[in-house]
């Protein structure tokens, strides 16, 4: 009776009437009177459930109009992000379920309140949140929240591949990936255009090529890469590399190479002192005879087609390798900026065979073009020879596959960066592209082809890798 005094009291004030002296005993009877308390309970519950569902009206709307942000997505990338409703502030949902997602490639586990899969389309996704809050009745209408995804579209999908030129008098292949034997191990390769040069339709400029020289027991193997803003580097790129081969089978023979391998037998046994002075000296002296006829034929070529040298610029990077009884030469000569990398058996070491044209030249790559290579007082360490008992890899690679997976030219000395990059080619990556190094696997060449479509952002160039294993 007390509450119901003190509220006609406040609706009498309000309503500017007063009770005077006079009036005070019958405005008692007045309160006291049951139907004037229940018409005061009636109103002060109605005015209660009028709070109660203009909280609730905005506190939907305040869901309603609060920013959601949720993570860009990409066509054909997994896609995963929590739509946290403790983060959100909505600790009052009861109930709540995602609507349109269908042909998205995206769904939603309600339990974890994960929108998760792999985006099939791209724009802007609109998805439909439909939720009850705490208060409202269980069976009111779903309260409708719009969400936007926004999906990217697949980058790789917005370059072209347009084939190059067959008519071209110096056309080659696009994409080439073989395997085949090498001494006692196998060799693959692969040799990939960029994805600059397909949405031109221009050409491949990388090249290689491998040898086994079966009367001497020698196999060589090189990789050049063409150098970008000159007309002929495909040209120039395959020229440096056929060079060499013909060289090596031309100037290989086995009476010529009899006292090397005697040389190196007697360095094994470390039964002569001077061993190593005569391994630099024929290294030295054959592999720069065999860059300096790869440079001479570019020359020529350049001459009776009547093109300018530079038109034909491409570094050149080449090792030649024997098996003996008591382990592997390997002889190696890199100009420009592809690297040869030399793994030992167990994983734990990395001999970088040859150093990169990069850092002291300001980032001005050499090519094996370039007649002042040949001058220069620094030629001589152009050149490597390693004598191992076994290895697990040998690699020549263009900076197609550098640049991306390596970075920096630091990086190439890190044996934690080349297993890294070995756990990549077996199928650590975002592609799940699986190169199997099993000597039994006869997909290999598919395998490596398929794995060099990675993508990196700025890193569109022709691809080549090599491999020995």
């Amino acid at each position: 009776m007390e509450d119901a005094k003190k509220y006609i009291q406040a609706f009498l004030s309000q309503n500017k009437i007063e009770i005077t002296p006079s009036k005070l005993s019958l405005f008692d009877d007045f309160i006291a009177n049951e139907e004037n308390i229940n018409s005061v309970k009636i109103i002060q519950e109605n005015q209660k459930m009028i709070m109660a569902n203009w909280k609730l009206k905005t506190r939907i709307d305040d869901i309603l109009l609060q920013l959601v942000s949720l993570p860009n997505g990409t066509v054909n990338k997994k896609y995963e992000t929590k739509l946290d409703f403790i983060k959100l502030g909505w600790n009052d949902v009861i109930y709540s379920e995602v609507k349109d997602l269908e042909n998205s490639g995206l769904e939603f586990n309600n339990e974890e309140e994960l929108i998760f899969g792999t985006p099939v389309i791209s724009g802007d996704l609109k998805i439909k949140l439909l939720f009850r809050i705490e208060g409202e009745l269980e069976d009111s209408i779903l309260n409708e929240k719009i969400i936007t995804i926004i999906i990217n579209p697949d980058p790789k999908s917005l370059w072209k591949d347009i084939e190059s030129d067959k008519n071209d008098s110096y056309w080659k292949e696009d994409n080439v990936a073989i395997a085949s034997d090498f001494l006692n191990k196998k060799i693959v390769i692969a040799s990939k255009r960029g994805r600059s040069h397909a949405n031109a339709g221009s050409f491949r400029d990388d090249d290689f090529a491998f040898k086994n020289i079966n009367d001497t027991g020698w196999s060589v193997i090189c990789v050049a890469d063409g150098a970008g803003g000159y007309p002929l580097t495909r040209q120039g790129s395959k020229l440096a590399c056929d060079s060499i081969i013909k060289y090596f089978e031309e100037s290989f023979n086995e009476e010529y190479l009899k006292e090397f391998d005697e040389t190196l037998l007697n360095h094994y046994n470390k039964t002569d002192e001077d061993s190593s002075k005569k391994i630099s000296h024929f290294v030295y002296n054959n592999l720069s005879k065999a860059a300096h006829f790869a440079h001479k034929q570019i020359e020529e070529f350049a001459v009776k087609s009547e093109k300018q040298l530079k038109d034909f610029h491409s570094t050149l990077i080449f090792a030649l390798v024997k098996k003996y009884d008591f382990g592997y030469a390997i002889l190696t000569f890199g100009v420009g900026d592809c690297p040869i990398g030399l793994l030992n058996k167990d994983l734990t070491e990395i001999k970088l065979m040859n150093w990169l044209d990069v850092g002291e030249f300001g980032g001005g790559t050499r090519f094996i073009t370039m007649s002042e290579i040949f001058q220069s007082d620094k030629f001589s360490t152009r050149f490597g020879f390693k004598l191992v008992e076994d290895f697990s890899y040998l690699m020549l690679m263009t900076d197609g596959i550098y640049d991306p997976k390596f970075v920096v030219e630091a990086n190439l000395e890190k044996i934690e960066k080349w297993n890294e990059f070995l756990e990549d080619l077996k199928g650590k990556n975002e592609d799940n592209c699986k190169v199997d190094f099993n000597k039994e696997n006869s997909e290999i060449a598919n395998q490596l082809s398929t794995w060099m479509d990675f993508w990196n952002p700025g890193n569109h160039d022709d691809r080549t890798l090599a491999i020995i294993y």
